[in-house]
């Protein structure tokens, strides 16, 4: 697996089913959200303005594409059919064929800009790692057929010696009829 057929096989609308396990809180939860992938271009205003925010950056940004979602929790406390909703522009910085820099103008675990490295695995999972100021987190996503990939993550703190929260996902891609 490399960066362009990753963001390829990637790209369309996705039905996520997924459950996490927060060690912090001692809680569980359910989600099922919506997520659609579309690839962006280079020239796209939004891809621009996201590269001139890192600085010192090495290489050239490729396969830039936007993330949209739409998910309902059932750990909504107040409102339980609450929806939260968002997006963000990634823009990959590949350094070799297996590993880079992706810029995430929203990032997994905190509501802020990130810059996390990836690499794929010989098996073709992708591992995308973000360190925030107190936490770090690890993404994985593999694809177990051409409609179908599964997702995990887990959230470490800052040190890396506890784990704070833990999930799994599995995502469908929406076929058009």
């Amino acid at each position: 697996m490399n960066l362009q057929s990753f963001v390829e096989r990637s790209e369309g609308q996705w039905r996520s089913m997924r459950s996490g396990h927060s060690l912090a809180f001692q809680q569980f939860e359910e989600v099922l959200s919506q997520i659609t992938i579309e690839r962006l271009e280079l020239t796209d205003e939004r891809v621009i303005e996201l590269i001139k925010t890192e600085s010192g950056l090495e290489g050239t940004p490729d396969c830039p594409f936007r993330m949209e979602w739409s998910a309902e929790s059932d750990w909504e406390p107040d409102d339980p059919s609450e929806v939260s909703a968002g997006s963000c522009i990634l823009v990959p910085i590949p350094s070799s064929e297996t590993s880079g820099i992706l810029l995430r103008s929203v990032g997994y675990a905190e509501a802020e800009q990130a810059a996390s490295h990836y690499q794929f695995l010989s098996d073709g999972t992708f591992v995308l790692t973000t360190k925030y100021g107190q936490s770090i987190a690890e993404e994985r996503i593999w694809f177990v057929a051409e409609h179908v990939r599964c997702r995990s993550s887990v959230l470490r703190t800052s040190e890396g010696s506890g784990v704070l929260q833990t999930s799994f996902a599995s995502e469908v891609r929406r076929l058009s009829v």
